[in-house]
């Protein structure tokens, strides 16, 4: 096959390559980087692109069909081009590169630095004087931790203003899991910085120190007499030191090992990634393509580990992969020094260990087919799904399933006739006898900064939560709101004027389809346009918007026929309403005779209708 004219130039750049280790970039006619690589040699590596038996293969082809110009960086030894590489795969996102869609990340507890220290769950870590402890795995994990401080400690994770006093303590200070901070005189600074302090050590694996120190303060509340304070010290201590044994049992029982599998379909392809921890499988992740262009399973593994643990926090010991892979060394040697200690990257041949590789190419077989196969989940793994995808806590086992979402929706033409719809998703399905409207009453009167929106918002979230509260009715595992952060931050000061404060709320912002939770307004999540948890959100997002818009129309529909009713000298809004029940509608009243008109109203009125209605019928 002839080939096109402009390889000629891009062999004569090779050419001219230095034969230092670093970084090359293939661009497009508009300038545009296509592809990123490393390299021992520049020269030697761009150059043999142009070899016959690289040529066969798809990628390599397509690569230089669509390329221009070829850059490169030097740069000192192998591992900075790696690490190079990386960074500018991640910062452009060359097309003809294994591009790592998957954004989740392993999850930490941050313990906040302000007046009254708070903690929370995070996938992002950030230079903001705050602590942060993990990763933790499975996710689920953090967590329950942070639910046994809440239990234990009492450190909360609301989002109320600690920077102000409040009238009254929310539900968790009635249920003992927190100190009430918000709440002047329900605690002191010294026994929130003792409580704090605790829960630093608790996290820090400094649970020896802990229970001494807790051993110490129980000892002293029981000489002062302080009976009830003895007793929950000694509770908390009999639990701190189970947790401890619990932990010095399971870090005898194994190494932790990273196991990849994959399976490709070109262009389709994916890779399943299991977390073996302390001898036993503890969380996974899936990574999914649609559009690879060209597929080795060689090169694609070096891309993929590449982009998942340069920029990850925590590298297990042991990697265990299908096959070997160009720069595995020198990776293992890179992971090493990031580590501190040896990281091995090997392919198992025989025993557990390829049993284990065996078992992660099953599983992802499985997903590509749940996957491409449009195979549906069941209700419990889209429940599981969801609450993991927003870092929302996963169920208690011994829980019931609450997989309830409520979505919300506004809806209105230039503030007129402002209505709300309420729709459920329960058990995997739309379940409309739970259904709900709302005639917004107060939108300009609540005031939020002019936006009727929010207030509209605000007022439908407080009347709906409020009830359920009123009424000890239980709450839904997710309230949705169709909007961006301002209808976000709208519904959460309404469930916080409520008593509300540990409600998991989210938004979905039109449009860019990125979800945004209550507390973590910063990290949006943005799902894969394939995800089935982003197609059942759009799904109840969607019929909330339909549910709202019907309603609105009708009040319209409603509100036009009475104006015209209104337009007849002496019928006022009783009136219309009553010609309006006993007819059906305009048109109703329109075909009656003054007789039976009379026997709503009195007979001239009747006449007067009458007359009005057939005039204006002629003019029409």
């Amino acid at each position: 096959m002839r080939h096109p004219e402009h390889w000629d130039d891009l062999k004569k750049i090779a050419s001219l390559m230095p034969t230092s280790p670093g970084v090359y970039l293939y661009k497009d006619a508009a300038d545009k980087v296509i592809y990123v690589g490393k390299a021992k040699s520049l020269r030697d590596r761009v150059r043999s692109y142009f070899l016959e038996e690289k040529l066969a293969n798809a990628k390599t082809n397509g690569l230089l069909w669509a390329a221009r110009n070829i850059e490169s960086i030097a740069v000192g030894n192998e591992k900075e081009a790696l690490a190079l590489e990386n960074n500018l795969i991640k910062q452009l996102q060359p097309r003809f590169n294994v591009l790592l869609r998957d954004d989740k990340t392993y999850p930490y507890i941050k313990l906040t630095n302000e007046r009254w220290p708070r903690v929370y769950v995070t996938r992002r870590l950030k230079k903001d004087g705050a602590s942060y402890f993990g990763p933790y795995f499975p996710g689920n994990l953090a967590h329950r931790l942070v639910h046994f401080i809440h239990r234990w400690f009492k450190i909360p994770s609301c989002r109320v203003d600690l920077t102000r006093f409040h009238p009254r303590p929310c539900l968790e200070f009635h249920i003992q899991r927190c100190l009430g901070p918000c709440v002047e005189g329900l605690t002191t600074d010294a026994d929130y910085s003792q409580a704090v302090e605790d829960v630093r050590k608790f996290l820090d694996g400094r649970r020896s120190e802990l229970t001494r120190d807790l051993k110490g303060r129980m000892m002293e509340a029981a000489e002062n007499l302080e009976f009830e304070r003895a007793a929950k010290l000694r509770d908390l201590l009999s639990t701190v030191e189970e947790m401890q044994e619990r932990q010095r049992v399971a870090s005898a029982e194994g190494n932790d090992v990273d196991v990849f599998g994959v399976y490709a379909e070109p262009p389709l392809a994916c890779a399943n990634l299991f977390h073996v921890r302390n001898g036993r499988v503890v969380d996974r992740r899936e990574f999914f393509w649609e559009e690879l262009h060209g597929f080795d399973i060689s090169s694609f593994l070096g891309e993929l580990l590449v982009q998942i643990y340069l920029d990850q926090q925590y590298v297990p010991s042991l990697i265990h992969v299908p096959e070997e892979f160009e720069d595995q060394d020198v990776l293992a040697e890179l992971l090493s020094e990031k580590r501190g200690t040896k990281v091995e990257i090997a392919i198992p041949q025989r025993g557990p260990k390829k049993a284990m590789l065996d078992l992660v190419a099953n599983n992802c077989r499985h997903a590509f087919e749940q996957r491409f196969r449009v195979m549906a989940p069941t209700a419990e793994q889209m429940a599981s799904a969801w609450r993991e995808a927003l870092n929302l806590p996963a169920a208690a086992e011994d829980e019931e399933l609450n997989d309830r979402i409520e979505c919300f929706d506004i809806s209105h033409i230039q503030g007129s006739d402002v209505v709300a719809s309420m729709v459920v998703w329960e058990n995997g399905r739309m379940k409309k006898s739970d259904y709900r409207k709302f005639i917004v009453h107060r939108a300009e009167g609540l005031g939020h900064r002019g936006n009727d929106d929010f207030a509209s918002m605000r007022e439908v979230v407080g009347r709906r939560y409020g009830r359920l509260q009123r009424e000890g009715k239980p709450f839904p595992a997710l309230t949705l709101i169709d909007g961006g952060v301002g209808q976000l931050h709208a519904a959460a000061e309404a469930l916080e004027e409520v008593g509300v404060t540990n409600q998991p709320l989210a938004a979905i912002a039109k449009k860019e389809e990125l979800l945004y939770v209550f507390g973590q307004e910063d990290e949006p999540i943005r799902l894969d346009r394939f995800s089935p948890i982003l197609r059942m959100i759009q799904q109840i997002r969607d019929e909330a918007h339909r549910f709202a818009v019907t309603f609105h129309r009708q009040r319209r529909k409603a509100s036009r026929i009475r104006s015209e009713l209104l337009d007849i000298p002496g019928v006022g809004e009783a009136t219309a309403r009553k010609l309006l029940k006993r007819f059906g509608s305009l048109k109703g009243v329109r075909q009656t005779d003054v007789e039976a008109l009379g026997e709503v109203v009195d007979r001239p009125l009747a006449h007067r209708i009458y007359e009005f209605l057939r005039t204006e019928q002629h003019a029409d």
